[in-house]
């Protein structure tokens, strides 16, 4: 099968490329690129207007599967990626049973071969059951195919298990995610603790909780010599403490999620479940904090933390209220109305934070538009308005912070492997 798009703004962040032009997809691949190309048999896509970009890539999703199918699987999961432009997703292993060894790695990837509709890569445990105790079978498991490894789903509190596993890991270097923030600290707190958790009378986790874990992680990894990567930063102490970190050298990398970069704990009054997340959202200041870190390189990625529930999890009192909620669908768009027409953001650096980088960081195909490049492309319309409607989504989680807003941008094709899988907000397979 051919693909000819024409007329779209190349971004390609990996050069710098920010032009005009066609590209050419044959055999899964990008076979050219280049102004007034022609190809036999094509099939035509008239991208005038549009920004034709790599797939988006989210290193930070809960596909649910093995085990709370009743959340979210990796039918649902996939077609609500490719739904958002996503073309590849990293599921993390907080599954029934834990994602600990090498067989159910293997399984997770050929059923995604097989019922996935975008590239699915596998993060394995970090501990045998994440009990913090054992050290899982990390090197059956990267050797299955696991990208990284983590216990994320919550703080991994022996600090002499995350310095053997950094050991081991940067072996293979691939990188531990660490889900950093002290439960001592943090403790049974539902939102950040600052000056509406107090006017709530809500139990607030405090920023120090996250400041704490996120030194000792960073010290653990310069002293292992091993690659970090840390997940979902939500405070301006751990933006710093990364920063100063990777001026030192240490192997440190972040994401930051889209509603950490714009939402605040000021949503919390209306004790509206959809906003209970892990971290929680916080003040301005750490927001404020979180976008510079973005833009000056501190923090690398853009990840979702795609947490889907099962609506009656969510439909509780807000204290009852597992954390999480879906974020495929809304990721780019969120982005691109608060960050990019806000002026925070160019354009290629937003596609930078969703495709490029994590594709570098973790070294995965894809990432990049180039001839020989496998044909993950996303082609965005970035002034599509459009209202958020949960009803609609592809995935089974049906709570969004982000529920009846009026967003500006979304992916309008995602094509995979050379195939279109989405079109104007339908999945095709």
């Amino acid at each position: 099968m051919k693909l000819l798009i024409k007329g779209g703004r190349i971004i390609n962040p990996a050069d710098n490329t920010d032009e005009v032009g066609d590209i050419l997809i044959e055999d899964k691949v990008i076979a050219a690129i280049g102004q007034n190309l022609s190809a036999d048999g094509a099939q035509v896509i008239d991208a005038a207007g549009l920004v034709v970009a790599p797939g988006l890539i989210d290193m930070h999703v809960h596909l649910r599967e093995p085990g709370l199918e009743a959340k979210e699987d990796i039918v649902s999961g996939t077609r609500a990626a490719a739904a958002g432009g996503f073309t590849t997703v990293a599921c993390m292993p907080n599954t029934k049973p834990v994602v600990d060894n090498s067989i159910l790695v293997a399984g997770i990837i050929q059923r995604a071969q097989t019922e996935g509709v975008v590239n699915v890569k596998v993060i394995g445990a970090l501990s045998k059951g994440l009990e913090g105790k054992e050290l899982a079978e990390i090197g059956d498991m990267i050797q299955a195919g696991a990208v990284a490894i983590s216990d994320d789903g919550g703080h991994l509190d022996s600090t002499r298990l995350l310095k053997t596993g950094l050991e081991y890991t940067g072996m293979f270097e691939r990188p531990v995610i660490t889900h950093s923030e002290d439960e001592e600290l943090a403790g049974e707190g539902y939102m950040h603790e600052g000056s509406v958790s107090a006017m709530l009378g809500v139990k607030g986790r405090p920023a120090v909780a996250e400041d704490i874990a996120v030194a000792r992680d960073i010290m653990l990894a310069e002293y292992a010599n091993a690659p970090l990567h840390i997940a979902h930063v939500s405070s301006k102490g751990a933006v710093e403490l990364i920063r100063q970190a990777k001026k030192r050298g240490v192997k440190v990398t972040a994401e930051a999620t889209p509603h950490h970069l714009t939402l605040t704990d000021e949503e919390l009054k209306t004790f509206n479940t959809a906003f209970k997340v892990n971290p929680p959202l916080r003040s301005a200041e750490h927001v404020e904090a979180l976008i510079a870190g973005l833009k000056d390189g501190t923090i690398d990625m853009i990840a979702t933390d795609h947490a889907p529930h099962a609506f009656e999890e969510k439909d509780v009192e807000f204290r009852y209220a597992p954390s999480g909620f879906a974020g495929l669908e809304t990721a780019l768009a969120v982005v691109l109305t608060e960050l990019y027409h806000t002026g925070k953001l160019t354009l290629i650096e937003v596609i930078e934070k969703m495709s490029a980088a994590p594709a570098r960081t973790f070294g995965l195909p894809g990432g990049v538009l180039k001839v020989g490049a496998p044909a993950d492309v996303t082609i965005i319309d970035s002034e599509y308005k459009w209202t958020v409607d949960c009803i609609k989504f592809y995935t089974r989680g049906k709570h969004s912070p982000f529920e009846g807003r009026n967003l500006r941008g979304r992916s309008l094709i995602t094509i995979v492997n050379g195939s279109i899988i989405m079109q104007n907000g339908e999945v095709l397979t």
